[in-house]
């Protein structure tokens, strides 16, 4: 297993972390397997969605607002319960197929961490089976 550390900037993001993982899926000499990327953070997740055009991270996080209303009442009292809800939507896990030591993404696809709490500094944990 390897862990990526992401430092976010912002209360909500998306960050495109694709480059990193194909990086780790390359040092790892799988060429035919699968890779699971697993979050280990209840307001924070991991989604795979188009990394062509920055305006999806846009629509996606506004939408995400617009569903999930900070200002509802919660009985949480810590003031991120709005970030808890948008990671259970968004999902704590990945899984990606490997063949010829290359991740099997659509052409217009990226990974993508989802903050929804920061800035905060985020781990991503990494398993390659080949």
């Amino acid at each position: 297993m390897k862990e990526l550390s992401i430092r976010t900037s912002e209360r909500c993001c998306l960050i495109d972390i694709t480059r990193e993982v194909s990086r780790v899926i390359n040092n790892s000499g799988i060429k035919s397997g699968i890779a699971t990327l697993f979050v280990p953070h209840t307001t924070a997740s991991i989604t795979i969605n188009e990394n062509a055009d920055p305006d999806v991270k846009t629509d996606i996080l506004m939408k995400l607002d617009k569903i999930v209303d900070s200002d509802m009442e919660f009985r949480h009292s810590e003031g991120n319960s709005a970030a808890h809800l948008k990671a259970v939507m968004t999902g704590f896990s990945v899984s990606v197929i490997i063949e010829d030591g290359v991740m099997q993404l659509g052409t217009w696809q990226g990974i993508y961490l989802c903050e929804y709490d920061g800035p905060r500094t985020r781990k991503v944990y990494i398993k390659t089976m080949g």
